[in-house]
């Protein structure tokens, strides 16, 4: 890839190149929370049908045509874009809440413990009403 300058990218980026997007389309009047909660849940079936027939795939996708990766990359895009959009409509600062998350996540699995007694912790829990 000789000659290509990557660009370092941060969700505060991400998130006025949305902003600038929408306003230079006229689009913010359709950009309610509701709305992009929709389209995100539409982007993330589109996701998933990436993988629906695909059974358990590999790390690093070896398999993968470059046309299948690509097109996988534009569709992670999208839920990111539509999550980022989203959150930035509803005043949450994305960055911030997910490592919040992750402090709490730590919290609540601790690295003492396995990944057995996290799943035997997971299957007491029942399925059904």
């Amino acid at each position: 890839m000789g000659g290509v300058i990557k660009e370092s990218v941060s969700i505060d980026l991400l998130k006025r190149k949305m902003d600038d997007f929408a306003k230079e389309r006229d689009w913010e009047k359709f950009h309610s929370p509701r709305n992009l909660l929709l389209a995100l849940v539409g982007e993330v079936g589109e996701l998933s049908e990436i993988f629906q027939w695909k059974g358990e795939v590999p790390k690093g996708l070896p398999d993968w045509k470059e046309e299948e990766k690509e097109h996988l990359g534009e569709e992670l895009s999208d839920v990111l874009l539509y999550l980022i959009r989203l959150s930035d409509i509803c005043g949450v600062d994305l960055g911030q809440a997910a490592l919040r998350k992750l402090h709490l996540n730590a919290l609540k699995y601790p690295v003492n413990g396995s990944s057995t007694e996290y799943e035997n912790a997971n299957n007491n829990y029942s399925t059904t009403d």
